[in-house]
């Protein structure tokens, strides 16, 4: 019964993770890596053709788009999921195989031209992608079933995307069993649409993610739907468009949510009708499958409204573009608007055009709703970036550049740290993974240091003896080359993260502090106020 490492290990995306138990060959989830690559991923470690089971935690990319190569390899086993994550990674991964296809054509014929005869082949392709979505089979939430022998598990909701799921494995061989929990993407808490991540309560090993795991989402009383009315009101009045690159999947549908309320509640009325285009085809498909998928992920603020008869993600002057050209008369038309377009990390697809166009106009607004990897042109943006190079040319950045961060889709560390905590009694072994390279070390450290778990950051090719509860291999990471003016990323210091963490705790303790004598709370007051007088000192 082994564990074996091999993808977003010391690194956020391209998550794999191996499972051996008797014969039996199972992968977690096995996905694209995006942005910046800075470790060496070790390969499967049998034949794609022998991968009896894969089980996918959700359907993003960097989770699933690798099945297809799988197929193209020989894999001919299960995928189990839920029904949602089946239905988007059927319109994902079609679009994967698309841009994979088109990417090729465009470098052979940028080849061609140079006079350079190396023919570029797509990773896979449509037939590929088409025929492993065959294999997928969906499974409900909460509920345990038998897998095949020595084999059971359990799909529970984690809030990250419709139809995101943490996975429980029940692994039996030799008669000795053995729980193991995969987190998958734990989602934030109060998001709109979706439920709060739900907690599991017993495991012998966890395999969790990290994505922000040195570091709190800001807390303000500012509202997102308000963030978001002022800055289309601001880049509107300039006359520019204000261009959202967008996870096509999930944080598109949020950010319908929030500008359906906007023009419900007349929040700009010097532009009451803006027009908003959603440029993406694969966006267009998800938010139908969240329509159709309500009554089994909506949170109950979203179901309330589908009650009354109210679609919570469409409003008047919404337009969805699907062709080609449909997408180039957006920016021929001179109406200032709002563009929601997809890559999320501008590294592909559609919203790299709209960039071409905007980037450059000091009136136009680029908003960032997501995450963004290291290495990423979205992360270059945001890190200040003066130039950026889009289809061959250097493009000088003069737009706004804007971010929400408040519509993260990922847990931040006190959310990290609530759904780990919440296990009766500490796993023997967590494993923490999908983080930046240092970032999955200091939420390691901290678990192990702070919280008492045996807690440790594996390399790719690590691996574990389940049975007996001991490392077969530690590995350690090998480092690809990196061009020089490429980000490592950044990590914000423990300590502050820390220090935040206790200012809220601060400030969870005064609410209940109302009811005490006014004596009382007017020395911890005092007490407070000395304390920073202090630290300012």
């Amino acid at each position: 019964m082994e564990l074996r490492f091999i993808g977003a290990d010391h690194e956020v995306t391209g998550s794999c993770h191996y499972l051996q138990v008797g014969s039996k060959h199972i992968l977690i989830d096995y996905g694209m890596e995006q942005g910046e690559n800075i470790y060496e991923n070790e390969p499967l470690p049998v034949a794609a053709s022998k991968i009896d089971y894969v089980f996918l935690t959700h359907a993003h990319i960097d989770h699933t788009g690798m099945l297809p190569k799988l197929y193209h390899d020989g894999f001919r086993g299960t995928v189990i999921a839920t029904q949602a994550t089946a239905l988007l990674a059927d319109i994902m991964l079609r679009d994967s195989a698309h841009i994979q296809t088109s990417e090729a054509e465009y470098k052979n014929k940028k080849n061609k031209t140079s006079g350079d005869g190396h023919e570029v082949e797509p990773i896979y392709t449509m037939e590929d992608a088409m025929m492993v979505v065959k294999l997928i089979s969906p499974y409900g939430y909460d509920k345990i079933y038998q897998l095949c022998e020595g084999v059971k598990f359990r799909l529970t909701d984690i809030g990250h995307l419709l139809g995101s799921s943490s996975i429980e494995l029940w692994l039996t061989e030799g008669g000795v069993t053995k729980k193991i929990v995969f987190s998958g993407d734990i989602g934030n808490k109060n998001q709109p649409l979706l439920r709060d991540p739900r907690y599991t309560e017993e495991a012998d090993y966890v395999v969790m993610e990290s994505t922000y795991g040195d570091r709190l989402h800001e807390i303000d009383n500012s509202d997102p739907v308000e963030e978001l009315a002022n800055l289309i009101a601001d880049t509107l009045t300039q006359g520019g468009n204000l261009v959202i690159p967008s996870f096509a999947v999930g944080r598109t549908q949020v950010l319908l949510y929030y500008i359906r309320q906007i023009k419900q509640n007349d929040m700009i009325p010097e532009y009451p009708d803006f027009p908003v285009y959603v440029d993406s085809p694969l966006a267009v498909s998800a938010t139908e499958i969240f329509m159709e998928s309500q009554q089994d992920f909506f949170d109950e603020e979203a179901m309330a409204l589908v009650r009354q008869g109210i679609n919570p993600i469409n409003f008047k002057n919404l337009r969805l573009t699907i062709t080609a050209d449909e997408s180039k008369a957006i920016n021929v038309d001179e109406e200032p608007k709002v563009i929601i377009s997809a890559s999320g990390m501008c590294d592909a697809g559609r919203v790299r055009h709209h960039l071409q166009y905007n980037l450059g106009r000091p009136e136009s607004t680029i908003l960032f709703v997501g995450y963004q990897a290291a290495g990423s042109p979205g992360r270059k943006l945001l890190d200040g970036a003066d130039e950026i190079r889009l289809f061959g040319e250097d493009i000088q950045v003069r737009a706004r550049i804007a971010t929400m961060k408040s519509m993260s889709g990922h847990a931040d560390k006190q959310g990290l740290l609530d759904w780990i905590c919440a296990f009766k009694e500490k796993p023997k072994q967590v494993f923490v993974v999908h983080g930046e390279d240092m970032v999955t070390d200091s939420f390691a450290r901290c678990l192990k240091e702070e919280y008492g778990f045996n807690a440790m950051a594996p390399f790719s090719g690590t691996r574990y003896d389940l049975s007996n509860g001991k490392f077969i291999e530690i590995t350690k990471g090998i480092p690809i080359e990196q061009e020089e003016n490429v980000s490592r990323g950044r990590m914000v210091s423990d300590s502050y993260t820390k220090l935040k963490m206790s200012a809220r705790q601060i400030g969870d303790f005064v609410e209940k502090c109302k009811g005490l004598p006014n004596k009382d709370m007017e020395k911890f007051s005092r007490d407070l106020l000395a304390l920073i007088e202090k630290y300012k000192r």
